[in-house]
């Protein structure tokens, strides 16, 4: 990870993206305590957290494109003052609630672009695969980590200055984000074609049976994420006083963290594509324990050891960013982020229904577990045979 931070356009476009991950959680929870301050209905404040991740949704599919259409750091650099200006509004004091939605849906639909042209630039930057790998480690930890800031941190300045003085700091940040990034990043012209159809891109991605296994892995996520939703009742159920639902929600993205690390530090790329499918197999098996009921540090344990294993889903982004040509770089990672916030929704929701159903957050985790190993074995297998293949790994391989 420290080759890749030598590197001077990686090192600002990283620095750009934890600050944004960090404003962006730091935004929800002043939008959160804002709207419900004004308000005092839990109602709003949900429909205002909702209007934080559907607009993503839209934006990944269609917007991403931009990202192939335009250079990229001139996409980069114009979203991130357009969204300074957009927090910014939010920041007003006395701003109307109806203004408040719409201005966070425009946030959110604006971010669609940045990330897109942030995972194609980044693919860029580096000619080593490698060494790109090694970069995506280091993002992946950082936005774990500020996105548990972002969380934490958001909290206490809301209390300290107010929820119109966090927004206003979140705005500033990507003012500076914006400002690295074009004092740091070179200028490069726009990778895809004008003349591309809208979805060209996703048209070609789902033609390839490799890249179809790559999306597959991603979608299983879904599974993983289960406990994410539940932690409030399987606090409950478990005995487990109610600060704990922390511990629970905190515990996967730490054992992301440290297995992206020993992934990163102990295990070459090449080794990392061999074993995907078993990671991605043990991140829902380990869930099938909680049929157990653990107590509070068994679940705890439990939880961390899948987000370890869950590692193994930056490898996966990483190949098929690596896989995909650069001209569709944009629109396909759009549309591979899309599919994969999409599932781990789905998958949340699923994980409620599901409790209501069996009347148990472990069972429900349990059986969640169950359903993804099922689910991956035939994928882990797909891989194999593609892995195997001569030539299986290699970018230029169709």
């Amino acid at each position: 990870m420290s080759t890749a931070l030598r590197n001077r356009e990686f090192r600002a476009l990283w620095a750009a993206e934890a600050q944004s991950v960090a404003g962006d959680h730091l935004t929800t929870v002043a939008l959160a305590i804002l709207v419900y301050s004004r308000t005092g209905s839990a109602l709003w404040t949900a429909v205002v957290y909702a209007l934080t991740f559907l607009p993503a949704l839209v934006g990944g599919l269609g917007l991403a494109q931009l990202a192939d259409r335009f250079p990229r750091r001139t996409v980069l650099v114009s979203c991130a003052l357009l969204q300074a200006l957009l927090v910014g509004g939010m920041a007003i004091p006395g701003a109307p609630l109806a203004l408040l939605c719409l201005l966070i849906v425009l946030v959110r639909l604006v971010g669609a672009p940045v990330n897109a042209a942030q995972n194609a630039l980044t693919r860029e930057v580096f000619i080593d695969d490698e060494v790109y790998l090694r970069s995506q480690d280091l993002r992946g930890i950082t936005t774990n980590i500020a996105m548990l800031a972002g969380l934490a941190g958001g909290g206490v300045l809301v209390t300290a200055f107010g929820p119109s003085w966090a927004l206003a700091l979140d705005a500033f940040t990507f003012v500076i984000a914006a400002a690295v990034v074009r004092l740091s990043v070179r200028w490069r012209p726009a990778a895809g074609n004008p003349d591309e159809a809208w979805f060209g891109a996703a048209r070609w991605v789902f033609g390839q049976r490799r890249l179809r296994i790559l999306i597959a892995f991603s979608w299983l996520v879904g599974l993983a994420v289960v406990p994410e939703g539940l932690a409030a009742p399987l606090a409950h159920q478990i005995g487990a006083a109610e600060h704990a639902v922390g511990w629970l929600l905190a515990a996967d993205p730490v054992g992301f963290i440290v297995g992206v690390f020993v992934l990163s530090r102990f295990v070459s790329a090449e080794n990392r594509r061999r074993y995907m499918g078993l990671l991605a197999i043990a991140a829902s098996g380990v869930l099938i324990a909680f049929v157990l009921e653990p107590n509070l540090p068994f679940a705890l344990l439990l939880l961390a050891l899948a987000g370890a294993a869950g590692a193994y889903i930056v490898t996966v982004g990483a190949t098929f960013i690596t896989w995909v040509p650069n001209e569709l770089r944009g629109g396909a990672g759009g549309l591979y982020r899309t599919g994969l916030r999409v599932a781990q929704g789905v998958g949340v929701a699923l994980g409620g229904v599901l409790t209501e159903w069996v009347g148990s957050a472990t069972t429900a985790i349990a059986l969640a577990g169950f359903a993804g190993v099922v689910l991956t074995v035939p994928v882990a297998f797909s891989w194999a045979r593609i892995h195997a293949a001569p030539g299986g790994t290699a970018a230029g391989h169709a």
